[in-house]
Parts: C-alpha cells; sequence; structure tokens
C-alpha cells in the first residue's frame, strides 16, 4: 500500500533531523523509498523551509535557525550518462548534440550502447552509475506494447534523469521524470501537408513496427489524416531484413495501381532500399508515386535525392544535458517536470514531385 505523502515527509524530517545531513540517494535507500519520491517530497520540504538542500544533499533546518553556509559546488566537471540503442544511425546526431552541450557545460559524457531488449537497458544502466553517472539521458526500449509499469524502473533510478525520444503514457511511474524529444506527429503532418499541396488526396504510409519513432509515426499519420480531412489507407508493413522491403515495393505498387499516387515512409534506409525495387516494377518516382521519408539520415543520397522529414536530433540531445545540468546544479526551489516537444523540419527534394 502506498505511504501517504504526510506520513513520507513526517519520516523523512524526522531522518534528516537524526542525520544532520544525509545525500538524497542514501536518504531514499535508508527510508525503502523511490528516490524521485524523496526527491520531490524533499524539495517541497525545503520551499517549506523545512529542509535545507545542497548539491545531492539535504540536511535539517526551520526558518528558525541560523542560516547555514552553503557549500561550493564540487570542482570536479559532472558525469553524464547517456543510454541510446543498439542501432544508432537516428542517434548519432542525438550523441553529437549531446557531446556539444556537454563540452559547453564542462560536464562529461559516458555512453552506453543497449539492444532492442528491455532487459539490455538495465543492464547499461547500471553500468553507467557504476562508472560515476550523476544524471542519465535515457533513450530505452520502448514500445506499443509496454504496460505503464513496464516503464516504473526509469523512475526509482538514484540519480536524476531526462528521457530522450522517449515519453512515458500518462500516469505511469515514470511519467515525473524530464523528457525531451521530437514532436513526430507534428512532422508526419509536415510530410502530408505538404503532399496535398501538390494536389494529392490519398497518401499511403509504409512504417516499421519494431521503434517507438515508427509507433510515433503511425499514430501521427492517424492524427493527419483527420485534420486534413483525408483518408486514412492501410499502413504497410516495414519489416527487416531486406526481403520485407520487396513486400512493401509489391504493396506500394498495388496502391498505385488503386489510384494511391503519393507515400510517406519510414524510415529514410528502408525509402531508400525501395527506389530501385519500385523502378523494377514500373512506378516512377516521382511521376508515379510522389514519396517522401522521415528522419533524413540518408535521404540526400537517394536516386533522386527523397524530399524527408528532418527531426531536430541535434538539438534534443543538446537540449536535454542543458536540462538535466540544470537539474543537477538547482539548489534553490525544484524546478518542474519538463516535457519539451521539439518541432521536426521538412526537407523538400526531388522525390515529392515538388
Amino acid at each position: 500500500m502506498p505511504i501517504p505523502a504526510d506520513d513520507r515527509r513526517a519520516r523523512i524530517l524526522d531522518t534528516v533531523r537524526g542525520l544532520g545531513t544525509v545525500r538524497v540517494v542514501d536518504l531514499a535507500e535508508r527510508l525503502g523509498l523511490p528516490a524521485v519520491t524523496v526527491r520531490r517530497d524533499v524539495a517541497s520540504l525545503a520551499d517549506a523551509g523545512l529542509l535545507r538542500r545542497t548539491h545531492g544533499s539535504v540536511s535539517f533546518g526551520g526558518p528558525a535557525d541560523a542560516p547555514a553556509p552553503v557549500p561550493p559546488r564540487p570542482a570536479e566537471a559532472p558525469t553524464l550518462g547517456l543510454l541510446v540503442p543498439a542501432v544508432v544511425q537516428y542517434f548519432d546526431e542525438v550523441i553529437a548534440g549531446a557531446r556539444t552541450a556537454a563540452a559547453e557545460a564542462g560536464a562529461h559524457l559516458v555512453l552506453g550502447i543497449s539492444s532492442y531488449e528491455a532487459s539490455a537497458d538495465r543492464v547499461q544502466v547500471d553500468q553507467l552509475l557504476a562508472s560515476g553517472a550523476q544524471g542519465l539521458l535515457l533513450a530505452p526500449n520502448w514500445t506499443a506494447a509496454d504496460r505503464p509499469e513496464d516503464h516504473a524502473w526509469a523512475a526509482e533510478l538514484p540519480v536524476p534523469a531526462v528521457l530522450l525520444e522517449r515519453r512515458p503514457a500518462p500516469g505511469s511511474p515514470a511519467a515525473a521524470l524530464d523528457a525531451v524529444g521530437s514532436d513526430h506527429h507534428h512532422g508526419v503532418l509536415l510530410a502530408l501537408r505538404h503532399l496535398t499541396s501538390l494536389g494529392h488526396r490519398r497518401v499511403a504510409l509504409a512504417a516499421r513496427t519494431d521503434t517507438w519513432t515508427a509507433y510515433q509515426v503511425r499514430l501521427g499519420y492517424t492524427d493527419a489524416c483527420r485534420t486534413l480531412d483525408l483518408p486514412a489507407e492501410p499502413v504497410i508493413d516495414v519489416r527487416t531484413p531486406a526481403a520485407g522491403v520487396d513486400a512493401v515495393a509489391a504493396r506500394l505498387t498495388e496502391a498505385v495501381a488503386d489510384g494511391v499516387r503519393a507515400a510517406l515512409v519510414h524510415n529514410d534506409q528502408d525509402a531508400l532500399q525501395l527506389l530501385p525495387l519500385l523502378r523494377t516494377r514500373g512506378v516512377r518516382i516521382p511521376e508515379d508515386l510522389a514519396l517522401v521519408a522521415y528522419d533524413d539520415v540518408f535521404a540526400a543520397l537517394g536516386a533522386p535525392p527523397l524530399t524527408a522529414v528532418a527531426p531536430p536530433k541535434r538539438a534534443v540531445g543538446a537540449a536535454a544535458v542543458d536540462l538535466l545540468v540544470r537539474r543537477l546544479a538547482a539548489t534553490g526551489p525544484a524546478l518542474p517536470v519538463h516535457h519539451l516537444d521539439l518541432l521536426p523540419d521538412l526537407t523538400v527534394r526531388e522525390s515529392s514531385g515538388a
């Protein structure tokens, strides 16, 4: 049974009174409570003048106590752990943005590469913490099939954490974590609005099923069709390995024969593989099918170059680091939880026929 907030805070006050000064992480462990919960309660008690917070620690002292000197921040650079999936084409630019922002902030960045297995995330996070990470930037393996409780471990970490390109379900334990990501719903809307501006009233979607971004693109397609009053075509599943792309080319060829003249493909690596397969089936790009890719990692290398939605990958990495550094440095009133959505751009090239 959850402990009522008043009882938790009373226990925190009693424990800190007895210890004098204690690290928030150690306080949470001593009380057997999630670190994120204790950190939130400590912030409320400090705002009420019942506790004093310094960098990573808390001490007892109400309004009647003599002001305590604030200890200087440690001279050493903070260490930030960054967790990304094993397949990192998309995250290369996220990492680059994070590295630049960390260097500008005087922070040390440690990289952990997971795999698309949920259990591997925890192993990598434990290793990042063992390496001395004082804060974490996390792009865990979350999928559409997850339950809210599957994300609970992220809310129980002993250090502050910022989610990268991930957003927990409302009401889940991880919903109180900071998060920075691309607004993929907006990105899909940009693509479909561009295609409708060229006169297309039916737009197919070919998308993966195995990544968080793919799930958001699928949801964004439904929303964009509703916004633009377009019929939502049956989504064509893109499956790996490359043999699956041949089946996608066959489905798109059938769609063209049925009157579809535009398509959005997630991601641009798969879109590039589709180009020669469509040509062998007599489908010309953009004459027979206007094509827009998603991610804009390799899209410019297509023949023809692909119009593509470009999520702000570097900006996501940089904004996440900035937010985490602010979170670590905060000594006054607690920062509110931030959920930041950065808007993608659309880069128009030859494949859409604009």
